[in-house]
C-alpha cells in the first residue's frame, strides 16, 4: 500500500497545531491510576522524573505507529527515546486511548501482546473511556507531549518529520526539545502539526 493512500485513508487531516492544549498547561489528570500492559498500574505523576516526562499517544495498529511497506512507524523509535529519556533523567509513558476498538485490536489482552512482541520498555497504560486523550485533546496516534519538572507542557506535536515527503531533512522534533529542557535552554519548537491516525473515542 503505497504511503500516499495511507495520508489519504489514515492520516487524521483536521489535526493542527492550534487544536492540543496549550504550552504551559499542567498535564491533566495526572494522579489518575492507569493499568499498564506490561507492568504495575502507574500515573503520570508516578513516571514524571527529575527533567520531565514525555507522553505519547499510541495504539496497536495504526500504520503510523506499526509501519508499513512505505512507511517505518514511529514505535520503532518508542525504545529508543525511553533509553534518551532516562540518560535525560525523563520519564516516558505509552498511552492507549482506542476505547472504540477496546473490543478488537486495542483491547488489554491485545495491548499485553503487543507491547510483548515489541519489547516496550516502558509503561504502556490503557486510557479507559479516553479519559486522558480527551484532557490532553490528544488527536492522533502517535500523539507526543513533553512535560517539564514541574508537568507543564513545553513541547506538542509530532515525534519528527518524517511523514513528509517534500522534507530537506529529518527534524526529530521530540528529541531536540528533550535535549534543549535538559540543557536548561528554552526549547526551539514548541508545537508542531500530530500526525498519524485519529484516536478512536467510542460512539
Amino acid at each position: 500500500m503505497k504511503f500516499f493512500c495511507l495520508l489519504t485513508i489514515f492520516l487524521f487531516l483536521g489535526a493542527r497545531v492550534s487544536s492540543q492544549i496549550k504550552i504551559k498547561t499542567r498535564a491533566p489528570l495526572a494522579n489518575k491510576i492507569l493499568i499498564s500492559a506490561n507492568s504495575e498500574s502507574s500515573s503520570l505523576i508516578k513516571e514524571l522524573k527529575k527533567n520531565g516526562l514525555v507522553v505519547i499517544f499510541s495504539c496497536n495498529t495504526c500504520p503510523f505507529v506499526v509501519g508499513s511497506e512505505s512507511f517505518p512507524g514511529w514505535e520503532n523509535q518508542y525504545n529508543n527515546l525511553y533509553d534518551q529519556a532516562l540518560k535525560l533523567d525523563m520519564g516516558l509513558v505509552l498511552i492507549n486511548s482506542n476505547e472504540g476498538k477496546r473490543a478488537g485490536d486495542d483491547s488489554f489482552l491485545e495491548m499485553k501482546s503487543h507491547a510483548e512482541k515489541k519489547g516496550y520498555k516502558m509503561h504502556y497504560l490503557m486510557d479507559e473511556g479516553s479519559e486522558l486523550a480527551n484532557a490532553f485533546e490528544a488527536k492522533t496516534t502517535p500523539h507526543v507531549y513533553l512535560f517539564n519538572d514541574e508537568l507543564s507542557l513545553i513541547y506538542a506535536g509530532s515525534i519528527d518529520n518524517i511523514w513528509d515527503k517534500d522534507r530537506k531533512e529529518t527534524i526529530p522534533y521530540l528529541l531536540n526539545a528533550m535535549l534543549q529542557k535538559s540543557k536548561g535552554k528554552k526549547v526551539k519548537t514548541k508545537n508542531t502539526a500530530p500526525k498519524g491516525c485519529s484516536i478512536k473515542r467510542a460512539k
